[in-house]
């Protein structure tokens, strides 16, 4: 029974410490640009192909 006391203060220590790192990742501006990444793929290709037409004339 006491082995069940220690893995549930365990697993509160646990989910605590990823409670606080997802706090401080928040505060620390980790999720601030979440449109820009899903769509950068889908300008680059637009931008390399602009290049190369400049490059050809």
């Amino acid at each position: 029974m006491s082995v069940l006391f220690i893995l549930i203060i365990v697993s509160l220590v646990v989910a605590a410490s990823f409670l606080v790192a997802f706090i401080w990742s928040v505060k620390a501006g980790q999720y601030e640009d979440g449109y820009t990444p899903s769509v950068r793929m889908l300008f680059d290709d637009e931008l390399l192909s602009k290049n190369k037409k400049s490059v050809k004339k």
